[in-house]
């Protein structure tokens, strides 16, 4: 199974060649059209006549091992970290994606997945993400000078389809509580002076409390969940917002080029992550509803109906590289460049930031009492 695609076995998806020069042809990043990399010829990817639809969760999963479309995808787990990789049988010992590790044959297995709806096909190419990642880590002062020099990341940056869960939710939720109107009152004591009593004013902040009752009905659209905890979450909650307006019913042309992870967190799973946040929202609606300076919730009930998912992959530049025996990860949006990532810190930077600061700090100090 060549790194260039996923061969989807559900789907009976081959390779397409270049009818000029016999090279198999890619995506091109932007566009709507497979490419030639060595005489330039292009094939047009035809717009699909499928639409793009919500399906009822619950429904779903009730029967799910009744109607369930599924794809089979074979994975290689990491001996490292543990992650999902893409198997590809001409690379045996290649390292894992996020984070460097060794993968194995033994560890090759076949899983069974539910077929993606859409996807968002990547819109940033591979040189643009490597000179964005480039800009990235040269704007940060404080990363140690040999890591900015390292030249063998490029060839690690690779291209890859997440999975992500989306979902749905109208949902009414009923509240009691209080309001919390702030004030501000000047009151008067009385101290122990040298020649007797001193009466002095101070002010005083208090909350007046109110009962508060109401309604806050709200519809979640696209609660974003990934999938797969291959790559941190907190980073990749950063490389929002997406724009999924640009979903395109999935097309096996769309991912030739590029590698495509699995999920590893299901649709049920993924929907009690999504849930957690949603109640997390509902919360915050509820206290704006409520008002005031401050807010105490004492009771909520929320009713939730019109619940439905989707499956789709969005386009990722992921790669890792090790430091001083430590691996870090970058993340590189490919639909809109923003890039994250983590990386480690030159130690003699800090301290000779610390002491400029200290020393600009005692010339101030010795000006100001000459």
């Amino acid at each position: 199974m060549p790194e260039a695609e996923i061969e989807q076995a559900a789907e009976g998806a081959h390779k397409i060649h270049c009818s000029k020069c016999g090279a198999e042809l890619r995506y091109q990043p932007g566009t709507t059209e497979l490419v030639c990399d060595y005489c330039g010829t292009r094939n047009h990817i035809e717009e699909s006549a499928v639409e793009i639809e919500e399906q009822d969760l619950h429904e779903f999963l009730r029967k799910e091992s009744e109607r369930v479309v599924t794809e089979t995808v074979e994975t290689v787990e990491c001996n490292s970290c543990g992650a999902i990789n893409p198997f590809d049988e001409t690379n045996v010992a290649k390292a894992c994606i996020f984070c460097g590790g060794h993968l194995i044959v033994k560890d090759a297995a076949k899983i069974e997945q539910i077929k993606p709806q859409a996807l968002v096909p990547f819109q940033v190419e591979h040189r643009r993400a490597i000179k964005l990642y480039k800009d990235w880590l040269h704007s940060r002062w404080f990363a140690p000078n040999d890591l900015k020099r390292m030249q063998n990341l490029p060839d690690k940056l690779k291209g890859i389809y997440m999975p992500f869960w989306t979902y749905d939710a109208m949902t009414v939720s009923e509240y009691t509580g209080q309001r919390g109107i702030t004030r501000t009152e000047t009151e008067t004591y009385t101290v122990s002076g040298e020649d007797g009593p001193e009466t002095r004013t101070r002010t005083k902040t208090r909350t007046d409390w109110y009962p508060a009752a109401g309604v806050v009905e709200h519809f979640f659209d696209d609660e974003l969940i990934l999938a797969n905890p291959a790559v941190p979450s907190e980073i990749t909650m950063k490389l929002r917002p997406w724009d999924l307006s640009m979903l395109v019913p999935f097309e096996h042309d769309y991912l030739r080029g590029f590698l495509v992870e699995s999920y590893s967190v299901g649709l049920e799973e993924g929907y009690g992550i999504a849930r957690q946040r949603i109640d997390s929202q509902i919360r915050t609606l509820v206290r704006r509803d409520i008002g005031g300076d401050q807010q105490r919730i004492t009771t909520l009930h929320t009713d939730w109906s019109d619940q439905t998912f989707k499956h789709i992959l969005l386009p990722i530049y992921v790669s890792a590289y090790k430091y001083k025996g430590k691996t870090y990860r970058f993340l590189i949006n490919g639909q809109t460049g923003e890039v994250q990532g983590k990386r480690p810190y030159s130690a003699w930077k800090i301290t000779f930031l610390v002491l400029a600061i200290l020393l600009v700090i005692a010339i101030i100090v010795m000006f100001a009492q000459g």
